[in-house]
C-alpha cells in the first residue's frame, strides 16, 4: 500500500508569496498577477515533452490495436478529460465510445457528488462496468497525484493489463508510482492557494490537448495541419470542410462542391479524387489501401499512375 504525500505538503497546496495581497490590489493589478503566474505554465509542460511523448505513442498503439482511451478524474481534473473526451468525435471523426471520460460523483453541475473522489474502488468498479480490456490505455487525472478514485482506478487497469498513464501536477505523485508512465507537470503554488482550477488545470489542459491532438494526427487524421476526419454536422462545419478541401488541392469552390457530392461529403475522399485526380471510388479504395492516411493514399496513386 503506496502512503501519500500529506496534503499540506504537496506542490499544488504551497502559498505563493508572489500573489499574498492580491486582494489589496486594483482589478488591473489582481489580473496582472494571474496573467503573470499563468505565463509560467508553458515552460513548465514543455519540460516534460518527452514524457508526454511517451504517452502519446502507448495512446496511439493503443487506438490502432482496437482500444480505447479511458480519461479519469475528480472535480476539474475530470472535467478537463471529459470536455477532451467530448472533443474528440466532432474534431476527429471517432465514435463516441472510443475516447471516453470517467469523473468522480458524475458530470452534471447540480448533482455532481465531490466526495466520491475519496472511494477508490469507485473507479475500479465504473472501469469494470464500462468492461475495461487489455487493448485499453487509462490516463488517470489528478492535480495533486494522489487522488483515491484515480488510484484506484489505475490500480484496476494494470490489473487487466491496460497501459496506464498518469497525469499529476506534483512531483513524485501517488498516481506516478502505480501507472506505467507518469507526466508530472509541477507548475507551483496558485495564484489562489490550493485552487488547482488555474495553473494546474490549465497544463493538464495543454497535456491533454497534445495527448489527444498528437495520437489523432498519428493515426491518420490530419493531412498537414488539416482536421480531414471532422464530421460537418452543421452548417459552420460544413463550410470548415469544404474549406479544409480548398486548402488541401488549392481547388475552387465549384470544383471543390463537386468533389464533396460525389465523396458524400467525406473530406479525405475529396482531398485524394481531385489531388489523384481519381474517381470517388478509386479516392476511397486508395483510402482503405493506405489505412486511411491521406499522405499514404497520394503516395500509392502516384506509383500506381
Amino acid at each position: 500500500m503506496i502512503t501519500p504525500q500529506p496534503i499540506r505538503s504537496l506542490d499544488t497546496e504551497q502559498r505563493n508569496p508572489d500573489t499574498s495581497h492580491i486582494d489589496a490590489g486594483t482589478t488591473l493589478e489582481m489580473l496582472g498577477l494571474m496573467n503573470a503566474e499563468d505565463a509560467s505554465v508553458p515552460s513548465a509542460v514543455a519540460a516534460v515533452l518527452p514524457a508526454v511523448a511517451e504517452a502519446v505513442d502507448r495512446v496511439t498503439a493503443a487506438l490502432r490495436g482496437g482500444g480505447r482511451l479511458f480519461y479519469v478524474g475528480a472535480g476539474t481534473s475530470g472535467r478537463l478529460g471529459m470536455l477532451d473526451a467530448y472533443e474528440c468525435p466532432p474534431t476527429f471523426g471517432t465514435p463516441p465510445e472510443l475516447v471516453q471520460a470517467l469523473v468522480a460523483g458524475g458530470t452534471a453541475r447540480d448533482r455532481a457528488d465531490e466526495s466520491a473522489e475519496d472511494d477508490p474502488a469507485l473507479g475500479a468498479a465504473e472501469l469494470r462496468q464500462r468492461q475495461l480490456a487489455a487493448a485499453d490505455v487509462v490516463v488517470g487525472i489528478a492535480a495533486s497525484g494522489r487522488t483515491p478514485y484515480v488510484v484506484g482506478a489505475l490500480e484496476y487497469a494494470a490489473s487487466v493489463g491496460a497501459a496506464t498513464i498518469a497525469l499529476a501536477c506534483s512531483r513524485g505523485s501517488v498516481i506516478g508510482s502505480v501507472a506505467d508512465w507518469a507526466i508530472e507537470v509541477p507548475v507551483g503554488p496558485e495564484a489562489l492557494t490550493g485552487s488547482t482550477r488555474l495553473k494546474a488545470g490549465t497544463a493538464q489542459k495543454l497535456v491533454l490537448n497534445m495527448i489527444s491532438t498528437a495520437a489523432m494526427i498519428k493515426l491518420g487524421k490530419a493531412y498537414g495541419n488539416l482536421m480531414v476526419d471532422m464530421e460537418p454536422s452543421n452548417s459552420k462545419l460544413r463550410t470548415r470542410a469544404l474549406n479544409i478541401v480548398s486548402m488541401a488541392t488549392g481547388a475552387d469552390e465549384a470544383t471543390v462542391e463537386q468533389a464533396m457530392a460525389q465523396t458524400e461529403g467525406n473530406v479525405k475522399a475529396s482531398i485524394v479524387m481531385l489531388l489523384a485526380d481519381v474517381d470517388a471510388a478509386q479516392a476511397r479504395g486508395l483510402l482503405l489501401q493506405a489505412d486511411g492516411i491521406v499522405r499514404e493514399a497520394l503516395r500509392l496513386a502516384a506509383a500506381e499512375a
